[in-house]
């Protein structure tokens, strides 16, 4: 990883804590984001209190991490010791090349499991599969 890393989102971002220094700042347009704050700086309720976040900025950093936003008409900053930003992509296994089972694999494999399953299916099992390869 580099020594520095820098990603600006904008939208609306509503802001909780959650408790012991710990923040999650989520906003639902244009895409679902959820970004998740550790060990947050003191002063960072009144960073966040000022008003609704506009125009957020993280810097990830060699041993934290820097929050710059627009809350307001006011430019503040958090440090926090770690930030993690969560971005749920709804098509993602729409466009991976999955392997898909038809009815008779499923029917097959269901067979297959459900003999094991019994006491000493699976030695019923190794002797089906050692007479089909002679």
């Amino acid at each position: 990883m580099s020594a520095k890393l820098r990603r600006n989102y904008s939208g609306e971002f509503l802001v909780w804590s959650r408790g012991n220094h710990a923040w999650q700042l989520s906003r639902a347009a244009p895409h679902e984001m959820t970004v998740f704050l550790r060990d947050a700086e003191q002063g960072a309720a009144q960073g966040f209190g000022i008003g609704p976040i506009v125009e957020l900025g993280i810097e990830w950093q060699a041993e934290k991490a820097l929050l710059t936003f627009l809350a307001g008409d006011k430019v503040a900053s958090v440090e926090a010791a770690s930030v993690i930003v969560h971005e749920p992509l709804g098509d993602l296994y729409e466009s991976l090349p999955l392997a898909s089972i038809d009815a008779d694999a499923r029917r097959f494999w269901h067979r297959v499991f459900r003999l094991v399953r019994i006491p000493g299916g699976r030695y019923l099992l190794k002797l089906l599969t050692r007479s089909g390869k002679g």
